[in-house]
């Protein structure tokens, strides 16, 4: 099914209940896969036929074209697969991927989401251990695992390595103390615990926290899983979530270091202001305490 928007669609609309269509309320998926996607539409079908080839899980794919021209739509009529859904943005966000994933958030009727950019690959077993972590928890909010950097560059791949393996030690740091306070003052106010893609959230605290903030230059997806892991609690998979694609770095590019910055700002400005200068400065401590900052 194809869909051009500029907004979500009705969830009550008649057209998304017909019988044997590839929306069929009948049939609701265990895992919604929302993949914003620009004018990467060979990447966009690995991405795509990971979450697909998962084993223990059912899926739904919606594919958000977020691109001036909708290169996604060929690639996507070329899969032949039920289970991925077309949607192409007739207002493009001019690279904010918040925009195309608030609007497959809505259009999503899985339990959980999974939030995949369309480069990266889900790895193997993933979406089943991420349900029996719900199953066990039906409380938790957010599921996370560790990340495997893959590409070309060896030099950056290594560098990468280095990162995430970091923040993996991270993590199990803060799981070790049992409670969302730690993860919450680790992605406040140090290097992010993890990437868009390695995580699922239960769909009913995305909706509670209104989706992602558009209004952010950068680290959109830092903003939204600090306030998710706040929102509903965390747990950290201590095995493989996703296999990372590394291409050049975003961080050699002019003026990218202060978008950054302000937008670091922009998070810790708000959430001090929503949930008070008392917790804000608590968790401060706590990260610089923990060694997380």
């Amino acid at each position: 099914m194809s869909i051009t928007t500029d907004a979500p669609a009705r969830r009550d609309d008649p057209s998304l209940a017909q019988p044997g269509s590839r929306v069929d309320r009948r049939a609701i998926p265990d895992i919604s896969v929302v993949v914003a996607t620009c004018n990467r539409p060979g990447t966009l079908l690995e991405a795509v036929q990971s979450a697909l080839d998962q084993a223990g899980a059912t899926v739904e794919v919606i594919v958000v074209d977020d691109s001036p021209g909708h290169t996604a739509a060929g690639a996507i009529d070329r899969l032949h697969d039920p289970r991925v859904r077309y949607v192409a943005n007739r207002r493009p966000s001019d690279g904010r991927p918040a925009v195309a994933r608030n609007m497959g958030v809505a259009l999503a009727r899985g339990a959980l989401i999974h939030f995949l950019d369309d480069d990266d690959l889900v790895a193997d077993g993933y979406y089943a251990a991420c349900l029996a972590a719900f199953a066990d928890r039906p409380d938790l909010g957010v599921v996370f695992g560790a990340i495997e950097p893959f590409g070309v560059d060896q030099a950056e791949i290594q560098h990468q390595r280095e990162y995430f393996g970091h923040a993996a030690h991270r993590a199990r740091r803060c799981a070790r103390l049992g409670h969302r306070w730690a993860f919450t003052a680790a992605m406040l106010f140090g290097p992010t615990l993890l990437v868009c893609s390695a995580g699922l959230l239960r769909r009913s605290h995305v909706t509670a926290l209104g989706g992602f903030d558009p209004g952010l230059p950068l680290v959109e997806d830092v903003d939204f899983y600090m306030r998710a892991i706040r929102h509903g609690g965390v747990q950290f998979l201590d095995r493989p979530a996703l296999h990372y694609r590394i291409g050049p770095s975003l961080m050699r590019q002019p003026g990218r270091e202060q978008m950054l910055l302000e937008s670091y700002e922009r998070l810790q400005g708000r959430y001090r202001a929503q949930r008070g200068a008392a917790e804000f400065m608590t968790l401060k401590l706590l990260a610089k305490g923990l060694g997380l900052a």
